[in-house]
């Protein structure tokens, strides 16, 4: 495909792709964005296109990957904007220093059940709630990685049936 083809090809798609675009972002000015970008990186990575393959799918996935990109980036960074003045503030959470009863109650509860546990499940739980990814957790505990993926969905189920009052 040469290169005027495939410029040709892509800006056939153009309007499909800002109605694409509108439909993800449900905004005027975003859908022009995401559209912009998707062009650019069709473009800087044209020659990642495989020829004789479906242009019109490899854009749609370029602009869908780009959405979900930007999607998780907004969502790690949690800004917000005020309407009200125009200023760019960052959303600032309750100040937590000081934990309600309810709140020390309920986490103590939840410890106690965890830790209640038989220690092939629980060990496998605690790595997964400080972050541990499951190859992680197989690798560390020399288990298989579906055994691992298996005992922490089994523990989770146990502890939503011993805390039943909290799931709601």
């Amino acid at each position: 495909m040469t290169q005027l083809q495939f410029h040709t090809d892509l800006l056939g798609q153009r309007d499909k792709l800002l109605y694409y675009a509108m439909s993800l972002t449900s905004d005027t000015e975003e859908a022009h964005d995401l559209l912009q970008e998707t062009f650019l990186k069709a473009l800087t990575y044209r020659d990642k296109f495989v020829q004789d393959t479906n242009i019109k799918a490899w854009i749609y996935t370029i602009m869908k990957n780009t959405f979900i990109n930007s999607y998780r980036r907004n969502m790690k960074t949690k800004n917000t904007f005020d309407s009200a003045n125009n200023d760019f503030h960052l959303k600032v959470q309750k100040d937590k220093s000081f934990p309600s009863p309810e709140s020390v109650y309920c986490s103590k509860e939840i410890i106690e059940c965890i830790n209640a546990l038989e220690a092939e499940y629980k060990i496998p739980f605690n790595l997964f709630i400080e972050g541990f990814k499951y190859k992680e957790i197989a690798e560390e505990l020399n288990l298989p990685l579906g055994t691992v993926k298996s005992r922490i969905f089994f523990t989770r189920k146990k502890l939503v049936k011993h805390l039943k009052d909290y799931a709601s």
